[in-house]
């Protein structure tokens, strides 16, 4: 056998290690077969590597979004993972995803150990039955009666229920593996195997020739005869193998390995024992950073509690390795948990030598909370303040934010497209236009916190008022556009909201300099924390799972962001617009001079605008008119490309290319142009293709044109004006945070007003609902009260 791996290119194993290697998902008869290797090397279609995967051991990852560069993965499976709730027996789905997620991986590239527990419990399910099967066949011989007593089952000793269960659940990986055409070999150690030189070499010369041949490695403690645990007998920096998580941890250090999932029935690292109320999962832990974290009890099942998984983490983490602590028993996140840490996500807990410069995300979340809370507090004249000092800044320190943007072009040069380059581009004229919109901001924000909507007296002395109040914390996701940013902070700040920002790193330069700003102007009423830049490596996706810190999130940039933050966000609503597909209608009775101007101003004055015109739908009885012939004639100066829809194309000989769908934003120099029978016809075209965002009617006839107001379902409809005035400046709202095409809360321009809710407020004078029963001696009155008016001046 021997000679047959050596024939096929494969150096012969040491004859020392045979004892401790049992191949497993390939032929009974042979070892290894020519046809399994070719079968093993490619198995599917995804490719064989992803990711550039080497990599110099010597030194962990400093941040999560490195682990996607692991070569080398120890994956340790808990008890609590592997085995059911009863005790007995295998969680076998569980254990299917998991296969099924270390195959994907090793199909990458990559090189998968897996360190697992479950021996014993698949043994004491196997002799429980076994049990059961002999005291029952005892009991019908003794009775002669097919009623059977109550049988009890003997307490079964650990050592027996793993010799009984090693070969089942390594039968069961066999099965599984063999589904993704992967080759798995079993190993068994015990501590002494890692006291002893030789045979210490000889484990690390098996576990690299299995590896190099693209088998997996399943390793284990070898229960069935390993001694009694002794505590406090780790020496000189070794750790000893008194469980699976020791054993992991001394593995991944002795295979230099890049990283080591310990997966448990806890999300991960808890600041205090996870269920209790103030329990806070740690999403980075830090050598010595044990002090401030209080260990519960061990694991329902195993050898090893929280307390022992940490510490088998810190030393991994000396020798080099990095970890994370996660979750393997959820049942929403099992089945991607181990591919999700790899390419960075953020789950479980991730140890970590390097600790960051600046405040973590979540420490920023409660920076804001707390800063938009005393924000909140300020008189609505301290709040215009800050505002009209935000506006002096932009102007006053012009020099330097032109300097920086300057950077940030120059870095994007090439990489960004040109559409994308004209918003990330600053200008005089664009910092004077924003600090215009910053003191209309300033103007509107003297009665907007605490404004009484309503009034009303529920009976005498008990008086109700609904009185406008912040949202809370603002996530804002923003691209390629600097000048959002201080618009965005001027509205929370008018708001009295608490406001995270996560710029493009296009624009990382610019975003600095206007959040020092920024908070330059907040301090002049201590309130400088209430608006946090997230400059650390957190993705958007982990951002959006902050529902614990963050009440709405606002995404400005490309319908594909928006789209991908409406799918991420858990348990967070999202106001924005997935597309801005705009439409103008030109019906019959339009004018000659004015459609040309709006076509031009709506399509070409900011074609990558989401208030940009998209479909042009033109009454039939226009075409081959002088009228559509100048339309045609001006895109074509504008250098606009033409999509014909299926009705505009029939009725031409030689027509431009046909849409492709009616449902496209193009967001450049391109139009769809279709043909309409009637105003009706353009609003049902409307409802099925459009976006709910902005859509237009050019006509002279009011009746038509009221129509079209009355019945387009859009945010926002106008009649023989620009789709390009869909805008929170243009409106008067002095800037917006985006424009929302939902119908809850706030839609189209989304300003200082849709930043606000409300809440109530009750004064009585010991008032109890029971005085108003049938025979109690008050009735409710509901009378409405005069709202009283604030001073603005």
């Amino acid at each position: 056998m021997l000679s047959q791996v050596y024939r096929y290119g494969f150096q012969p194993f040491n004859q020392h290690l045979l004892p401790w290697v049992q191949c497993t998902t390939i032929s009974r008869s042979h070892c290894i077969q020519p046809s399994v290797i070719r079968h093993v090397r490619s198995w599917s279609n995804i490719p064989f590597i992803t990711v550039p995967l080497s990599r110099t051991h010597g030194k962990s990852f400093a941040h999560r979004s490195e682990l996607k560069h692991a070569k080398r993965i120890v994956v340790k499976l808990g008890s609590a993972v592997v085995t059911r709730g009863d005790e007995c027996g295998l969680a076998l789905g569980r254990l299917a995803s998991i296969v099924e997620q270390v195959s994907v991986l090793q199909n990458q590239g990559r090189e998968m150990m897996l360190v697992t527990s479950g021996a014993v419990a698949f043994g004491k399910q196997r002799l429980r039955h076994e049990i059961l099967l002999s005291q029952s066949v005892r009991q019908a011989l003794h009775s002669g009666q097919n009623q059977l007593k109550e049988m009890a089952i003997p307490v079964l000793e650990a050592r027996a229920c793993a010799a009984a269960g090693q070969s089942g659940l390594m039968a069961l990986y066999e099965a599984m593996f063999t589904q993704y055409s992967i080759c798995a070999a079993q190993i068994l150690v015990t501590n002494l195997d890692f006291h002893d030189e030789q045979k210490r070499r000889n484990l690390n010369g098996t576990l690299h020739e299995l590896l190099r041949m693209n088998i997996v490695p399943i390793v284990n403690t070898n229960d069935a005869v390993v001694p009694p645990a002794e505590p406090n007998s780790d020496l000189q920096g070794v750790i000893s193998v008194k469980d699976n998580d020791s054993l992991a941890a001394r593995l991944a250090v002795e295979m230099k390995t890049d990283l080591l999932i310990v997966l448990s029935d806890v999300e991960g690292l808890f600041d205090s024992p996870p269920g209790s109320d103030d329990a806070k999962l740690i999403d980075i832990f830090y050598p010595g950073d044990q002090q401030s974290v209080t260990f519960g009890t061990k694991s329902r099942v195993g050898m090893g509690g929280m307390e022992a998984k940490v510490k088998a983490a810190l030393w991994a983490l000396q020798g080099g390795t990095s970890v994370v602590i996660a979750n393997g028993t959820h049942p929403k996140v099992s089945g991607h948990v181990i591919t999700d840490i790899v390419e960075g996500k953020k789950v479980g807990t991730f140890f970590s030598e390097v600790k960051p410069a600046g405040p973590t995300v979540e420490q920023q979340g409660e920076m804001a909370r707390s800063g938009g809370r005393m924000l909140a507090t300020l008189e609505p004249e301290q709040r215009a303040e800050i505002i009209h000092h935000l506006a002096d800044l932009l102007t006053d320190q012009r020099d330097e934010i032109l300097l920086a943007n300057k950077k940030d072009l120059e870095e994007a040069e090439g990489r960004l497209a040109p559409p994308l380059l004209k918003r990330l581009s600053l200008s005089t004229s664009k910092l004077n236009s924003l600090a215009i919109g910053l003191r209309q901001i300033a103007a509107s924000s003297q009665d907007s916190v605490g404004r009484v909507l309503r009034r009303t007296r529920i009976a005498k002395n008990l008086e109700l008022e609904q009185v406008t109040v912040p949202i809370g914390v603002l996530l804002v996701i923003f691209e390629s556009r600097p000048d959002c940013l201080p618009q965005v902070a001027a509205l929370a700040i008018a708001s009295g909201n608490g406001l995270l920002l996560k710029g493009g790193k296009e624009a990382a330069h610019s975003n600095r300099i206007l959040h020092l700003l920024t908070q330059e102007a907040l301090s002049i009423h201590g309130v400088k924390e209430a608006v946090q830049l997230v400059n650390t490596r957190e993705e958007v996706e982990d951002l959006c799972r902050l529902d614990k810190m963050i009440d709405l999130i606002i995404p400005r940039g490309s319908s594909q962001l928006v789209r991908d933050i409406q799918k991420a966000a858990k348990g967070i609503p999202v106001m924005g617009h997935s597309e801005g597909i705009c439409h103008m209608y030109v019906d019959s009775e339009a004018s000659v001079d004015k459609v040309t101007r709006l076509v031009r101003d709506s399509k070409c004055e900011y074609p990558a605008a989401c208030n940009a015109l998209e479909t042009l739908l033109i009454h039939r009885d226009l075409l081959r008119t002088p009228l559509f012939d100048q339309i045609i004639d001006m895109l074509r100066v504008e250098q606009v490309k033409i999509h014909a829809g299926p009705k505009f194309a029939s009725y031409l000989t030689f027509s431009p290319s046909e849409v492709k769908s009616l449902r496209t934003e193009y967001g450049d120099l391109e139009l769809c142009i279709e043909v309409v029978d009637n105003v009706q016809d353009a609003i049902d075209h409307i409802h099925k293709y459009g976006s709910s965002h902005t859509d237009v009617i050019v006509t002279e006839n009011e009746n038509t044109a009221e129509f079209f107001l009355q019945h387009v379902d859009s945010a926002c409809v106008f009649w023989n004006a620009s789709t390009r005035f869909s805008d929170g400046y243009r409106f008067g709202l002095g800037a917006e945070v985006g424009i929302s095409t939902s119908r809850i809360h706030a839609r189209g321009p989304v300003g200082l007003e849709g930043l606000l809710t409300t809440k109530w407020l009750l004064r009585g004078k010991d008032h109890v609902v029971s005085d108003f029963s049938e025979h109690g001696s008050l009735k409710y009155l509901h009378e409405n009260l005069p709202i009283p008016q604030r001073n603005t001046n």
